[in-house]
């Protein structure tokens, strides 16, 4: 698809995968408007439209999709713990916004940003493809409200001249990642973290270039006339094992390994307790740990990819493990701080 002078709409475009999406779009030639709710100004210096609001306006929404060619859909309220309002209001409330909005617009094609975490069941997943099922025993918000958004996502497709696909990134990391290995690092550097497990179960994870280059194959193939309908899991290619992953890291970063061992029974009762104290005492922020946690990080989670190669081109080797982590370690050797993709 010749993306050059069209508008491409971001929402969520100042997170961590937007941003990356964005970048490519530009080295694309699209034009692009990043609609979040912070002020982005660095975006904006960049020459990227940004349009500040929430997906649970539903009249900004409106507005910011007008003269779009087409919609890349990433942001979500993400975590693990919070008020089933906040998810439902703004994975579910705010997908149905973007699907109007698209309607309203004119916009033939929308890439919806979705995550494994919609087949969770509690169960290991080991080599499993996109026949999985809806999943079951959330035990957390976030899954749930992500698949009841990506069942509304992916029924509108071909509704009027609107396509839509959906992609599960599994695990995105890479520079400028604000959560998922800042909060594994500052655990370890705290003596906070433990193995849950055996320590021997394996999971997907995705760069966050492969994840972005991914929604940029989406586009066009919703522009040839495939992927419609259609949700596709990403990863890199090969499950890792994910305690020894974590080890590895650690130690390009120069801190100790994590020596601690927590039986996943023992880590899921944990769970269940901070649970019910952080609700009755209505506490801040996230329990220390939750049932949710202690399953994800003791149980094997890998998937398929299959299909995202076959129908949308995708090759995560563009983008591989080992050089990622060469990246990741050596931005903090010297500055302490990753980057982002404008750096």
């Amino acid at each position: 698809m010749d993306l050059s002078g069209k508008t491409i709409l971001v929402t969520g475009g100042a997170g961590f995968l937007g941003r990356y999406i964005i970048a490519a779009l530009r080295e694309r030639g699209a034009g692009v408007r990043a609609f979040q709710r912070s002020a982005a100004d660095d975006l904006a210096a960049a020459g990227v439209e940004v349009v500040r609001g929430s997906v649970t306006d539903a009249a900004a929404l409106r507005r910011a999709a007008q003269g779009c060619a087409a919609v890349i859909h990433t942001a979500a309220k993400a975590g693990v713990w919070g008020p089933r309002r906040e998810y439902t209001e703004a994975n579910i409330g705010g997908t149905r916004n973007v699907l109007a909005a698209c309607r309203e617009a004119g916009v033939p094609w929308l890439v919806h940003t979705s995550t494994p975490s919609v087949v969770f069941s509690g169960e290991p997943f080991e080599g499993a493809d996109e026949s999985l099922p809806y999943g079951k025993n959330w035990l957390c918000h976030y899954a749930e409200t992500k698949a009841a958004a990506e069942q509304e996502a992916l029924a509108a497709d071909g509704s009027g001249d609107l396509r839509v696909c959906a992609l599960r990134p599994h695990l995105i990391w890479g520079l400028g990642d604000p959560h998922l290995l800042p909060r594994v690092i500052a655990r370890a550097r705290a003596g906070r973290l433990a193995v849950v497990g055996d320590g021997d179960n394996r999971v997907d994870i995705t760069h966050v270039r492969n994840a972005a280059e991914a929604h940029l194959l989406a586009l066009d193939a919703l522009a040839e006339g495939r992927a419609g309908g259609k949700a596709y899991f990403l990863s890199q290619g090969e499950p890792v094992g994910l305690w020894p992953w974590i080890q590895d890291l650690l130690g390009r970063l120069n801190i100790p390994p994590v020596k601690r061992r927590l039986s996943f029974a023992a880590a899921y009762r944990v769970g269940a307790v901070a649970e019910t104290v952080w609700r009755v005492l209505r506490l801040g922020g996230e329990p220390p740990m939750t049932r949710f946690v202690a399953t994800e990080l003791a149980k094997s989670h890998w998937f398929d990819i299959s299909a995202s190669r076959r129908d949308l081109g995708y090759h995560p080797e563009r983008h591989p493990t080992e050089a990622g982590l060469r990246e990741y370690a050596l931005a903090h050797a010297v500055g302490g701080k990753p980057g982002t993709p404008s750096d």
